[in-house]
């Protein structure tokens, strides 16, 4: 399927921890349904992927994608040490330092400024005094991704040029408003989702963290879908439900990949990019 609608299509990442491989899957099935977009928006985990993604938008790009995604290890993302948990109540701002994070990017992404990427992407940050949403869609690709990943009390803020950046989803959540601003006329939504299914909240500060995180980031999309109804296209991708895996597990991604692949292809058979619909797993429920 091609897209024969005029003006600009744009895919929108959501942010969600591990729960990132499912974009994968989804972007397997778009790609292989023959959905290239225009341009690509994304913040917090959605940032690194729809960075890699616009490096190399094509089904060799989305397959070598999960083969990072499949050979991740937590240790890999968040490294926690002991030292660095009693830094904080000295002078450590953070949980976890950053640089097993940015050794990962700097080696699998494919440039090193955001302008060079194959089709443009724009990265989602929050400033950290203030608030305000920023987006950053020119400079260094590692540095914006890292800032527009940077939970915080986590990861520390990253500073570029004057500003103090922290994760994107505090601000823009799943950044559909930055996306339409750009001027694209048919947003399609890959959300992550949140647990629904757990039967006890995660056993980790962390996992409870970004198990909150991905809460608020859903229930506000639905609010963003909302307002946006009459404005734009936009179609959103069922994230999986149930789901009940927690959001600090990379051990699932393979699993997560595949499930989320089978289900937009689904979506896609059943005429998903045609009629508007907020997924159900994006609101609260409980079955």
């Amino acid at each position: 399927m091609t897209d024969t609608t005029t003006g600009k299509t744009a895919f929108v990442f959501a942010g969600g921890g591990s729960f990132g491989a499912i974009q994968v899957g989804m972007l397997r099935a778009l790609v292989e349904h023959g959905i290239i977009p225009d341009l690509v928006v994304g913040a917090s985990v959605g940032a690194l992927n729809c960075a890699y993604f616009a490096g190399n938008p094509t089904l060799d790009g989305v397959a070598r994608l999960e083969q990072i995604w499949c050979q991740l290890k937590r240790r890999d993302v968040f490294p926690v040490s002991l030292g660095r948990i009693a830094g904080l109540f000295s002078h450590a701002s953070s949980l976890v330092e950053a640089s097993g994070l940015r050794r990962l990017i700097e080696f699998h992404l494919p440039y090193r400024r955001l302008e060079e990427a194959a089709i443009p992407v724009h990265v989602m940050a929050t400033e950290q005094l203030h608030g305000s949403s920023v987006r950053l869609s020119s400079g260094p690709a590692v540095d914006a991704i890292l800032a527009s990943c940077a939970i915080p009390a986590v990861y520390p803020a990253v500073l570029l040029g004057d500003n103090y950046l922290i994760d994107g989803a505090i601000a823009s959540n799943t950044p559909v408003m930055a996306a339409v601003n750009l001027g694209a006329s048919r947003l399609i939504v890959l959300p992550t989702g949140y647990a629904c299914a757990m039967t006890a909240p995660p056993a980790s500060a962390i996992g409870c963290a970004l198990h909150a995180l991905n809460m608020l980031i859903a229930h506000q999309l639905v609010q963003d879908l909302e307002l946006l109804a009459d404005r734009v296209a936009v179609f959103t991708v069922p994230p999986l439900c149930p789901l009940a895996v927690s959001p600090y597990d990379f051990s699932q991604a393979g699993d997560l990949i595949e499930r989320a692949a089978r289900s937009t292809r689904r979506w896609l058979d059943h005429d998903g990019l045609t009629q508007y619909r907020i997924p159900g797993a994006l609101r609260p429920h409980t079955d």
